[in-house]
């Protein structure tokens, strides 16, 4: 019992994403509608998961809260130890501009500006300087393979190229999560491939990631995979575990 006591407190100590009892509650005229109805999720440092479901199951809703881009209506939720389910508004912004790196499948790029610009622009919320600002964009673009491509604009970018980019301002502020959401939905086969290369090597490299698909193939890439239907998680697999939660 020692030793089970033991080996729970240390798997309690490596998550960095902690879910209890986590519900959204939306109004629909004299009607309350669960987009999420008790969800519990623990997602340890270093793992990389990917989020599965259909339309309205729930699964954006999730993944808003994780980002903490939205608030729940009831529940616990502990990112790295310190409870953020009812932050301010401002805390919030903090917790994920430091935390957090997020990827979208519409690259959410200005068109008017530099590849580089881009990936700076979450340090100048930072308050980084101009010459660091330059610096770390210039770094970051060349471990994505777009170093020679830092002065041009969206437009004259490939889609693959697009998104790495935007990988790139993801991790500007060494977050230690990176959340995608369909990172590969408006790419073709071969940037595909090179998109999830680069999410195995953030994953290789320590950082959690947490990925939005509709595909199992690219599921597939992560190492636990979660179905979300009806508002809440009831298929878990992966760290060699199958588990259909209900």
């Amino acid at each position: 019992m020692e030793q089970k006591a033991k080996e729970e407190r240390a798997a309690q100590e490596k998550a960095t994403i902690e879910l209890r009892g986590i519900k959204k509650l939306y109004p629909m005229g004299d009607q309350i509608v669960a987009a999420l109805a008790g969800v519990d999720l623990t997602i340890r440092k270093g793992e990389f998961a990917a989020l599965m479901g259909p339309s309205g199951s729930g699964k954006s809703t999730l993944m808003n809260i994780l980002g903490c881009l939205d608030r729940p209506t009831e529940g616990s939720y502990k990112l790295d130890g310190e409870e953020v389910a009812h932050l301010s508004d401002d805390a919030l912004a903090l917790t994920r501009n430091k935390k957090i790196g997020f990827v979208f499948q519409n690259f959410n790029l200005l068109s008017k500006s530099s590849a580089a610009e881009n990936v700076a622009l979450p340090l100048i919320y930072a308050g980084v300087g101009r010459g660091e600002r330059r610096e770390r964009a210039m770094h970051l673009l060349e471990a994505v393979g777009l170093a020679d491509r830092a002065d041009h604009q969206p437009n004259e970018l490939s889609g693959g190229q697009r998104q790495r980019v935007a990988i790139a301002r993801a991790l500007v502020n060494d977050p230690h999560i990176v959340m995608a959401d369909e990172p590969t939905g408006n790419l073709d086969t071969k940037s595909t491939h090179e998109i999830m290369e680069l999410f195995e090597k953030l994953h290789a490299a320590g950082r959690t990631i947490i990925l939005v698909t509709h595909e199992p193939d690219i599921a597939a890439c992560a190492s636990r995979q979660l179905l979300v239907r009806d508002g809440l998680i009831t298929r878990d697999e992966g760290r060699g575990v199958k588990m259909d939660v209900v």
